[in-house]
């Protein structure tokens, strides 16, 4: 019976790996094998391997967007950003309210990531401009 269930779990945590939707950072690159800076989906998920569903769309080195397209706008929940690179990202339009900064990795859930010190809102859906860089 231990043996079972211990196949049953392992079973169960490598499917889970497999499974995962994140790309790695230091893969990101656009269908013509461009470098991209940072991919950003609408899809996060409390199961980080099912995180970066959804729609998506990449951010280049030098990408430097005060206003999101309306399509986007307030529609990321997690993110990827290449080693080496930097996404700047704003709650409003031309670069106006909060702004965070992240490094290079994985941010599946951008709910988990707040705006600030005693600020109870997150970055869950709230993106409406972005800088690149690399």
């Amino acid at each position: 019976m231990k043996t079972l269930i211990a196949v049953l779990l392992c079973t169960a945590l490598c499917w889970d790996g497999l499974n995962a939707l994140c790309p790695e950072p230091a893969t990101l690159k656009d269908v013509n094998g461009a470098k991209v800076c940072a991919r950003m989906f609408s899809g996060s998920n409390v199961i980080y391997a099912q995180s970066c569903g959804g729609d998506s769309f990449d951010a280049y080195p030098g990408d430097d967007k005060p206003s999101i397209s309306l399509r986007w706008n307030n529609r990321v929940s997690s993110l990827v950003v290449s080693p080496f690179c930097s996404l700047t990202v704003y709650e409003r339009f031309r670069k106006e309210g909060a702004k965070r900064k992240f490094g290079a990795g994985i941010q599946y859930r951008l709910k988990d990531v707040p705006q600030g010190l005693g600020i109870l809102r997150d970055w869950d859906n709230d993106i409406s401009g972005y800088m690149c860089d690399c």
